[in-house]
């Protein structure tokens, strides 16, 4: 079943539930009919790669304006209204006339890059110097129009993208509160995973994975300091990379802690993800952490795609966070079987008795540097900031 099935039949699901909960056999009629069933309406762009955007731009079939205008269309659609999703926080002002300007240039000087005329989607804790805000979810900073653009969002403009909106996330990227949901934000509500709509997409670059897999961007940039690009790309069925704190610059992005915090790409392929994070790579003076990757990064990370990649890897299987009665331990015992025959070795199990002994110890960490490191953030937005300090 595709993705336009499940949203769909979940989003019928859902408006039943809501409109008269279970209905038994036998039973009389509700007592408010139930809402006609959501239709989503055909989309050219679903499940489509960077190079199938690319390849219609090149033939002259569509152009940025067309595409640009035909994502904001299919956000209405489904965060807006529909299942509203609740994935985008805010929708570009400036992106139609952005994408016109990237149309002159690659009819003036051809495509600067494969992300030339892109429609791309930005998690609401990166910053940009423009007319849409950079709150991190947060009322506090509800208004907040940082003084330049972060190191992310000016290497996505200089390479050609179009910077199309704020994805929704945890609040304060989740380190808030013991108990917080993930993808709740207080500016935003509740993001909804496209597969289940009563469920969360986890966190806390929720928006920016459910955008990815409901076709609302071809490609996002989230942040993770543990698990908030790994963790919802899972949940959300994407592709999703965590690059070496130190390959992308965190200069302008809402910190919890410098050792571990860096924003990392948000895809349906591999081959998509790799474009978007070469992208975003390179040495920023506003971040000396990026210095140790001079002459390391790489601003084309597709060339590292191996087919034959697995043979000769050691993979190690940790069987304790396996559950037998899990429809997901099936799928795991093929993925496997799968590593096996393309040449993996599998080191099965790989348990770790570990596990778990510097929980305490990160959190400590993570408090002192969220404070020092918020603080800094809050500092360099000047006067105007709606906050100055924790």
């Amino acid at each position: 079943m595709n993705r336009r099935d499940f949203l769909q039949w979940t989003a019928l699901g859902t408006a039943q539930a809501m409109a008269g909960g279970r209905v038994l056999a036998g039973s009389p009629r509700p007592a408010s009919p139930a809402p006609a069933p959501f239709r989503i309406g055909p989309f050219e762009w679903e499940e489509s790669t960077l190079a199938d955007l690319q390849g219609a731009i090149a033939t002259g079939r569509h152009t940025a304006v067309s595409l640009t205008q035909a994502y904001v269309r299919r956000i209405g659609d489904l965060d807006q209204r529909g299942p509203a999703l609740r994935s985008v926080l805010e929708v570009n002002p400036d992106a139609l006339a952005i994408a016109r300007d990237l149309d002159r240039q690659r009819k003036a000087k051809g495509p600067c890059g494969p992300l030339h005329g892109i429609p791309v989607l930005i998690k609401d804790n990166i910053g940009t110097h423009d007319r849409m805000t950079t709150t991190a979810g947060s009322l506090a900073l509800a208004g907040s129009i940082p003084p330049q653009d972060s190191f992310v969002a000016q290497r996505l403009r200089e390479a050609g993208a179009v910077i199309l909106g704020k994805t929704n996330l945890s609040e304060w990227a989740n380190f808030r509160a013991q108990r917080s949901s993930s993808g709740w934000s207080a500016r935003g509500g509740q993001t909804n995973n496209p597969y289940a709509l009563d469920r969360n997409p986890s966190g806390s670059s929720s928006g920016s994975a459910v955008a990815v897999a409901a076709s609302l961007c071809p490609v996002a940039v989230g942040t993770e300091t543990d698990g908030s690009i790994i963790s919802p790309a899972s949940l959300c069925g994407i592709v999703g990379i965590k690059p070496t704190v130190g390959l992308v610059s965190r200069a302008g992005i809402v910190p919890i802690a410098h050792t571990q915090d860096t924003a990392g790409p948000m895809a349906r392929t591999v081959r998509d993800a790799a474009l978007l994070l070469g992208a975003m790579t390179g040495v920023d003076p506003r971040d000396p952490t990026t210095e140790s990757s001079r002459d390391k990064a790489h601003g084309d990370y597709t060339v590292f795609l191996d087919p034959s990649g697995l043979r000769g890897a050691r993979i190690g299987v940790a069987r304790g966070f396996f559950h037998s009665d899990s429809p997901g331990s099936k799928l795991l015992e093929e993925a496997i079987e799968a590593m096996k025959r393309l040449g993996a070795t599998l080191v099965d199990p790989a348990d770790d008795p570990r596990l778990g002994r510097f929980d305490d110890a990160e959190m400590t960490v993570l408090l002192y540097e969220f404070k020092a490191d918020l603080n800094a953030y809050l500092a360099s937005l000047g006067p105007g900031a709606p906050v100055h300090s924790l």
